[in-house]
């Protein structure tokens, strides 16, 4: 006897379509947020706890590269696997996972064991659960709401991601440091504890509609996925956009603060500005969260990716061009909001074209090409600042958002919708 594909979330999701995004929904959205400011949190509190321990650059800034290592090693076959079970049990065992590898560390500095091996082996665990927890929600979402919610529902994702990660959790983090680094390190804990209980309370089976892989195996499922991604034009062009961006805005991020920090910089800020020019950027795509859905209404969908994008061109090249801080802010604003807007029409677009028996496979095929790019953005950034300084890199970068814009160009609202009557 074949189980019925539609899982129970979906039924109860199809049943609340005319009255919004449904219970269901909110609750993931809840816990996903609880995660996400865990996240934000410990990305800044681990750097800072590292300080206490050694005063190396290299040290103390090879933790970032920890916590993304992962994604370039794992996120094929956290694809793979998040395809063949139930993803919400996935998520709740990436997070007691990190419940228990945070409790260790903390444990160990309490009695004195704390070292930057212990900061190291928790940013790798924690990241590399993480591939595992981030793909699994990108793939629930579509089981939660019907295809008509799903630009909304993104959005919604998308801005309590930013919320949390990007604007609580750092000045959260600081905030605690000042208590005690196991103050900073425990709060995670309870975050991703409260995250595992609320999930608990979300019904339903969650496992690939359409029946996941049989009688197969685990490098023939990730080469089987991979293998549709790239054949897909949609999927492939977008990922090499996105990519391509990725490495324009890693590059100009990277030597921001060398070109806006300190009396010897072009803008001149103290500690206080640099955080509110950057902040910008956050306030922009928190924004754009709420606009998507508008937008595509509005615009159509091809016309605002592209009017996304070239904001997204404009947050790059515009040090190039200005020096005014207030310009600079305001162009970091917009750019923001486009780049989050281009974000959530991409990732529904994804969600709807393909068969949800590959979904986690080609959320994983993306976000190797598109996050795996990010490190290499902030190399090239670092190598052209220094041989021809900072103001080159804005432009170099620029152009390379250019060229990717081009791409986006050429991807019609026809092309889209064919794509989705094919799904």
């Amino acid at each position: 006897m074949v189980d019925d594909p539609v899982s129970s979330a979906t039924r109860a999701a199809r049943s609340v379509e005319q009255r919004g995004l449904g219970a269901l929904y909110w609750r993931f959205w809840a816990t996903a947020g609880l995660s996400n400011l865990a996240d934000g949190v410990l990305k800044i509190a681990l750097p800072l706890v590292a300080t206490g321990f050694t005063r190396s650059p290299i040290l103390v800034g090879g933790l970032a590269f920890a916590f993304t290592l992962p994604w370039l090693l794992f996120a094929l076959p956290a694809g793979a696997i998040v395809d063949r079970c139930d993803r919400r049990i996935l998520m709740l065992v990436a997070n007691t996972f990190r419940v228990v590898v945070l409790a260790v560390v903390v444990t160990a500095l309490l009695f004195g064991y704390g070292s930057v091996l212990a900061l190291y082996c928790a940013a790798f665990c924690v990241g590399s659960a993480e591939t595992i927890y981030d793909n699994a929600a990108q793939s629930v979402v579509p089981q939660l709401v019907s295809p008509a919610r799903l630009v909304r529902a993104n959005g919604r994702m998308f801005g309590a991601q930013l919320a949390a990660n990007e604007l609580l959790g750092p000045p959260l983090a600081g905030a605690l440091m000042a208590i005690g680094a196991s103050a900073a390190l425990g709060m995670p804990i309870v975050l991703w504890v409260a995250a595992v209980g609320l999930l608990l309370f979300v019904g339903g089976t969650f496992r690939t509609v359409g029946g996941a892989p049989q009688g197969t195996t685990l490098r023939a499922d990730i080469a089987d996925g991979f293998r549709y991604f790239l054949d897909n034009r949609l999927l492939r062009t977008f990922a090499v956009v996105g990519g391509m961006f990725n490495i324009a805005s890693s590059a100009t991020q990277a030597i921001l603060i060398l070109y806006a920090f300190g009396r010897r910089s072009v803008l001149g800020l103290d500690g206080a500005g640099y955080g509110l020019l950057v902040g910008t950027i956050a306030l922009g795509s928190l924004f754009g969260s709420f606009l998507a859905e508008w937008a595509c209404r509005l615009f159509g969908r091809a016309r605002t990716l592209a009017l996304s994008f070239s904001l997204g061109v404009v947050l790059i090249v515009m040090p190039a061009i200005v020096a005014n801080v207030y310009v600079i802010g305001v162009a970091f604003f917009a750019g923001g909001m486009g780049i989050v807007i281009a974000n959530v029409l991409i990732l529904t677009l994804r969600q709807q074209i393909t068969p949800p028996h590959v979904l986690s496979r080609v959320n994983s095929g993306t976000m190797v090409i598109t996050w795996g790019a990010k490190p290499l953005g902030t190399a090239i950034g670092s190598v052209l600042a220094e041989l021809f300084g900072l103001r080159s890199v804005f432009v170099v970068m620029g152009v390379v958002a250019c060229i990717a814009l081009i791409g986006v160009t050429r991807v019609t609202d026809r092309a889209m919708d064919e794509a989705e009557q094919a799904g």
